[in-house]
């Protein structure tokens, strides 16, 4: 029963800190950056946010270092808006799994290409 619930405040956990990094101010924090992921541990003491930007990994890994100096005040935010009992201390890890899904569609788009010109 414990695990819906974490998966449900991961999934929130994720909203929120997508809606707060539209609203943050610092200049490595730009372009088109997901967060793809929240892992939350068992205890909902840690939680690890999956970033990625559409531009790369490089972008994403800037966007981490931005995220990595505001993890208080998010970690804030998070906790004000969803009224949690313990908000979880935030590591940001930086994910190119956008990257790597955009090269699969091109190689996809490719192949359907190829074969409708037959």
């Amino acid at each position: 029963m414990a695990g819906y619930r974490i998966d449900r405040v991961s999934e929130d956990i994720r909203r929120e800190i997508a809606a707060i990094m539209r609203e943050l101010k610092d200049p490595r924090i730009q372009g088109m950056l997901t967060v793809v992921n929240v892992e939350v541990s068992s205890d909902a003491s840690f939680a690890k946010v999956y970033v990625s930007a559409m531009e790369g990994i490089e972008t994403a890994k800037l966007a981490v270092k931005g995220l990595t100096s505001a993890t208080g005040y998010i970690r804030r935010e998070v906790g004000k808006r969803l009224r949690l009992r313990k908000t979880p201390e935030l590591k940001f890890v930086a994910d190119d799994s956008i990257e790597k899904g955009m090269g699969i569609a091109r190689m996809i788009g490719d192949i359907t290409s190829d074969s409708n010109e037959e």
